[in-house]
């Protein structure tokens, strides 16, 4: 519930009290890039998402201010439940109007379920504590059957709009990189992105995948040290860094030919990207790319393929990565199976008994001529002067 600016009434609520600078934006994910630790975020985010909200945690916010429903009951979104498990309070359902009425950068202070700012009422929401998040999902269960119903009619009708990408594919831009029987690693910002990369340094430091960023995957990847070599998106979220790294850029664009992102890549000075009209998602034609370029196996970190996560991203469908799974087969593998399957070539215990075997060896050949036998009685009297010299200090 929203309300026009006015003096705070003189009677505050009871609640908690939060104040910090006011970062406002519409859109969740570009707000999380200059929110810092003390700050209250004032988003507009319908069904918070996990990817959101764990993106929202780590700023370490000292409040969250959602103008629209956190949880709408449409299904059983877990976002709320990870800010307020995070001890993060969540004032929900705000107001629209709240994003126009805050200065970016002022003062404010979250009284309760109010927000104030300047010593002005702005708005009141709703402050979610955990039992009424479990209750709202708990409600949002009973309606996920319906969900499931019309999300699975929505991709059989685009299965049969864009059959055309299962047999006929995408048309494939000439790339620098080499990907003929090469190992390529996908990697999109999604769910347990982080520790999926962890888990597969061994991986990509033996097996030198190609790596392809989608949007904010690109800077998931600079992050822990790599560098892309290909990044594929509409540009709206990953950073300039990334983009001037020298990576090949490909923005995926509408399929009559119009790409936004594009303007935003050439004001950066880059010349040689590329525009790649194309249905489906970023994250596919990523897949699709390096299918058509015959990579020999594709690894895929952070996608989408449950339909919690196509829910949480706001798709009524998943026709295109559907036709996408079908078509890459079993070249394509997830982090996680990779993670469990692929071990380091050199164990620690493998690395030790091959040190102990060399060291026997130089003293083989030590012991074989008469110059190693002298150094050998020389370092055996030394060895006993040492312990010598231990026992004399613990005697």
């Amino acid at each position: 519930m929203s309300l026009s600016r006015s003096p705070v009434p003189e009677a505050v609520p009871d609640g908690p009290t939060v104040e910090g600078p006011i970062r406002v934006d519409a859109r969740t994910k570009n707000l999380t890039k200059r929110l810092a630790h003390g700050d209250i975020a004032v988003i507009n985010h319908k069904d918070l998402d996990q990817v959101s909200a764990y993106a929202l945690v780590s700023c370490k916010p000292a409040a969250v201010v959602n103008a629209a429903a956190s949880i709408s009951g449409a299904y059983p979104n877990l976002g709320p439940k990870i800010l307020v498990e995070a001890g993060v309070p969540l004032i929900d359902q705000a107001g629209e109007e709240l994003l126009t009425q805050i200065t970016e950068g002022a003062t404010g202070r979250v009284v309760g379920d109010q927000v104030i700012v300047e010593g002005r009422l702005i708005a009141e929401g709703k402050r979610l504590d955990l039992a009424m998040v479990e209750e709202a999902m708990e409600h949002a269960r009973g309606n996920i059957s319906e969900q499931i119903e019309a999300f699975s009619r929505n991709t059989m009708q685009y299965v049969r709009e864009e059959r055309e990408l299962l047999l006929d594919g995408i048309r494939l831009p000439e790339v620098r990189t080499e990907l003929e029987g090469r190992y390529v690693l996908v990697v999109v910002r999604g769910y347990h992105y982080k520790e999926d990369l962890q888990t597969l340094r061994p991986f990509i430091r033996e097996a030198r995948p190609v790596l392809i960023g989608v949007d904010g995957g690109a800077d998931a990847l600079m992050e822990l040290g790599y560098r892309p070599d290909i990044i594929v998106g509409d540009m709206d979220s990953v950073g300039d860094a990334a983009l001037k790294s020298g990576a090949e850029i490909i923005v995926h664009a509408y399929r009559d030919g119009r790409a936004p992102g594009l303007e935003r890549v050439e004001a950066l000075g880059i010349e040689d990207a590329i525009a790649l009209p194309a249905i489906g998602t970023s994250e596919d034609v990523a897949m699709l790319l390096a299918d058509g370029k015959g990579a020999e196996l594709i690894v895929a970190v952070g996608t989408h393929a449950t339909l919690i996560e196509f829910l949480d991203k706001g798709r009524q469908g998943m026709a295109s990565t559907f036709l996408t799974r079908l078509r890459l087969g079993s070249k394509l593998v997830d982090a996680k199976g990779v993670s469990l399957l692929y071990r380091s070539r050199i164990s620690s215990a493998a690395l030790t008994w091959l040190v102990l075997a060399g060291m026997l060896a130089v003293l083989a050949a030590l012991a074989a001529t008469p110059g190693g036998r002298t150094a050998m009685g020389v370092l055996a009297v030394r060895w006993d002067d040492l312990l010598a010299l231990i026992g004399g200090l613990f005697g």
